[in-house]
């Protein structure tokens, strides 16, 4: 029992709301124009969620092999920190849902497809197996991207331009407007934010093994950074609502979040370390909170 609960710790459940945000997305958009079966849609959310879980394992696992995760780490522990879970237990648990991330993602397309045989169902193909690599990778491997402070730039990629259009395109099997691509930015920003946060939390303890974007930039203009996320994030929603949208209310639903993001922003600038911690959840709800508003008002 204590290995399991470790194991779930180290999945970071916390963590997965956000990257349902882009696919949810995504996946309203694409309702609110056509007829989507409701099976796709699942099937995109546990791809999701499983590859949302390979990379929080291997996040943990590349950190504790590297030295970054020690005893004076800002963050909660996991399995490995507590001493509960063994590095071969997780490199079993990471082929694990590896192989869970292929099943899923495999029959997400041939649902939505009806073969894999086809070239757009042979790109995602690709792109998955993509994604299952940048998530293993952001801090596995030699020279890991996440410790060469890019993984703002992965984040921004694939949580939300792959992760909203993707979900689009496998429920509609198009892409039919440029405009798609704000929505996607504004989760790929917010998204952004919570990888900033964070790194803004541990930046003491990321120090000697990598360098993130908050370590480059310092505190004060990882700080200003964080504002530029949010304020971009928020520009780009309303761009997508005046351009893409009939002018109605129920369009604006999503502007019921905004007090949250400016507590948010508060707290970026008021704390530190591991007093930093709650705006993690606070960003990663919040976000999700905004996408269910917006699907709320695309259904009404």
């Amino acid at each position: 029992m204590g290995s399991f609960k470790a194991a779930v710790s180290s999945m970071r459940l916390r963590t997965l709301p956000l990257s349902l945000a882009g696919v949810l997305m995504g996946s309203f958009i694409a309702v609110a124009r056509y007829r989507v079966g409701w099976t796709v849609v699942l099937l995109v959310c546990l791809t999701t969620v499983c590859l949302q879980i390979l990379s929080n394992l291997s996040n943990e696992l590349g950190d504790v092999l590297s030295g970054t995760d020690t005893a004076e780490r800002q963050g909660p522990g996991y399995g490995l920190n507590s001493g509960v879970l063994s590095i071969q237990g997780m490199k079993r648990l990471i082929a694990l849902f590896v192989m869970l991330c292929c099943i899923s993602g495999t029959a997400m397309i041939w649902v939505s497809f009806g073969t894999l045989l086809c070239i757009p169902a042979l790109a995602l193909l690709a792109l998955g197996a993509c994604a299952i690599v940048a998530a293993m990778r952001y801090t596995l491997g030699r020279n890991p991207y996440g410790y060469r402070g890019l993984g703002d730039f992965y984040v921004f990629i694939f949580f939300g331009l792959v992760s909203v259009m993707g979900s689009y395109f496998v429920c509609v099997h198009d892409i039919d407007s440029w405009m798609l691509a704000l929505p996607a930015s504004a989760v790929g920003f917010f998204s952004m934010g919570v990888l900033n946060v964070n790194n803004i939390r541990d930046m003491s303890t990321d120090a000697p093994n990598r360098r993130t974007v908050a370590l480059r930039l310092g505190l004060n203009r990882a700080r200003i950074y964080q504002t530029v996320l949010i304020c971009l994030g928020w520009a780009c929603m309303i761009a997508y609502c005046l351009l893409a949208l009939t002018p109605c209310w129920k369009n604006w639903l999503f502007l019921l979040m905004l007090p949250l993001y400016v507590l948010h922003l508060r707290g970026v600038w008021t704390r530190t370390d591991a007093a930093l911690d709650p705006m993690l959840p606070m960003l990663v709800m919040g976000t999700f909170a905004l996408v269910l508003l917006m699907g709320a008002g695309l259904a009404l």
